[in-house]
């Protein structure tokens, strides 16, 4: 790689200010804090009428939803927090567990941890909120995957979801939250979508930092290997849980940052998704594309385009939401998307007109000064002999989205020292040999 080539590869622009406050959510009388230590940002379940299917059933009755999930940091107790944010009525909790995830998926005999709910085995989620729950003792370590079982007894609208967990789950019948195996049959209930469960948090012995990532199906992981953590922010937690830094993922596929999209916008879900979580000191945004490429498609079919203008009033906004609230804004450029989702529906996302506007976004991106820091994923992520394209090996075949390779090295990409005060500009690696 040329010189040139590296450094617009890694970091451009980084300011003096100090890393946001961690704000990790004290627990009187122990000395101890709380972080979270992993999201799946809620979102509305569609109607049948929508372009993708939910994978998921309009209503729960007598079933257990299972769900695996991998922590960033780990701790000796975690709580589980769950969500009815689009219910408009209350859902009934009959039990729920919490175990390790032994490695063919099963739960890890002797793990399993009944998880209680104000001194109670079973709760209510009111409708419009969310629930976390009391404190289980289950040491976890950083990158450990554990289980969470939900029994719902009585008919229940499911109206709250992530859709695209990039990770198996099972919606089976009957209370099976205690079960170590599921039984016969639970493959014909698998989903990769994650209904209710919304974070996990554990306790540290001291304040930690957590670093947030606001964005959409790119940081979703629309293209990651299933069940395997490829996303690109699965892979930065990698690099930070030796570092006491945990990271969550707020991205959502089809998020948008003006609009709503498959989820509320950016704007609108920053306080929730990234504010409110505890430890958030700073958070990465790389998010927009869909706002340029939505219109004019199936998804928006006579919505104009935004401006220039309107997208960055649109960051701006978010760039001082975050700054009132201590937390600092890393920016992300837009990758290229030339010839994106070919033989789908939305083979028309991609219009040069579009193109040019995303060009002129990344501009502003890089040179504004708007953003505590910016990660040029635009230069990490493009081929160089055709810059309006993903290069080859990065690209998931689809044209939009990275591929695990991709992922890799997008996450590599960002220099520590932006995240963890200290930390050598050297542990930035360089992602591309060309």
């Amino acid at each position: 790689m040329t010189a040139p080539r590296a450094a617009a590869a890694s970091v451009l622009i980084a300011s003096a200010l100090a890393l946001g406050t961690a704000r990790a959510a004290a627990d009187p009388g122990t000395g101890t804090g709380w972080v979270s230590s992993w999201t799946a940002s809620p979102q509305p379940v569609w109607d049948e009428g929508f372009l993708f299917p939910s994978t998921v059933p309009a209503h729960l009755q007598d079933q257990t939803v299972r769900q695996v999930a991998r922590l960033s940091l780990g701790g000796p107790r975690v709580r589980i927090v769950l969500s009815n944010a689009y219910g408009r009525q209350p859902l009934q909790i009959g039990r729920a567990t919490l175990a390790l995830t032994a490695e063919d998926g099963a739960l890890v005999p002797g793990s399993v941890r009944e998880i209680g709910f104000g001194g109670q085995a079973t709760a209510t989620l009111a409708a419009g909120a969310p629930l976390r729950s009391d404190p289980v003792a289950l040491p976890v370590p950083s990158l450990g995957r554990v289980t969470v079982s939900v029994y719902l007894p009585a008919r229940s609208a499911l109206t709250t979801f992530h859709w695209d967990g990039r990770q198996r789950g099972w919606i089976v019948a009957g209370d099976q939250a205690g079960a170590v195996r599921l039984p016969a049959g639970a493959e014909a209930g698998l989903t990769t979508a994650r209904p209710l469960l919304i974070g996990i948090e554990v306790e540290t012995a001291t304040p930690v930092r957590a670093v947030a990532v606001l964005g959409d199906s790119i940081t979703d992981g629309a293209a990651a290997s299933l069940d395997r953590d490829m996303r690109w922010p699965d892979l930065l937690a990698e690099r930070l849980a030796p570092r006491g830094v945990a990271v969550i993922n707020a991205g959502i596929s089809g998020g948008r940052l003006l609009s709503d999209g498959m989820g509320e916008s950016a704007l609108r879900r920053l306080q929730r998704d990234v504010i409110d979580q505890p430890g958030v000191g700073s958070v990465i945004v790389m998010i927009g594309i869909n706002d340029i490429a939505w219109p004019g498609t199936a998804f928006a079919p006579e919505q104009p385009r935004p401006s220039l203008e309107t997208l960055t009033a649109g960051y701006r906004q978010l760039v001082a939401v975050a700054h009132r609230a201590g937390v600092r804004v890393i920016g992300m450029t837009l990758p290229p998307f030339e010839g994106a989702l070919p033989g789908t529906p939305l083979a028309d996302y991609y219009h040069p007109d579009k193109d040019a506007l995303r060009l002129a976004l990344n501009e502003w991106i890089r040179r504004a000064g708007a953003f505590d820091a910016v990660v040029d994923a635009d230069a990490v992520l493009r081929d160089p002999a055709h810059p309006a394209r993903l290069l080859a090996r990065y690209d998931s075949d689809d044209h939009l989205h990275p591929g695990d390779e991709g992922n890799r090295a997008l996450a590599e990409a960002i220099g520590l020292e932006l995240l963890v005060p200290g930390t050598a500009r050297a542990s930035s690696h360089s992602p591309r040999k060309d």
